[in-house]
């Protein structure tokens, strides 16, 4: 049973590295926009 765990442990190993070469390092979540105040209120003189 070792030699069996053993051998999937490696597959998943190549199988983790085929796929961050085909689509790129593992996805990173995105990041949220930072606000930006905006003042929009027009001013009259």
């Amino acid at each position: 049973m070792d030699y069996i765990e053993k051998a999937l442990e490696k597959l998943r190993e190549w199988i983790d590295k085929v796929i961050d070469a085909v689509l790129g390092p593992e996805a990173q979540p995105e990041h949220e926009p930072i606000p930006i105040p905006v003042d929009d209120r027009e001013y009259y003189r």
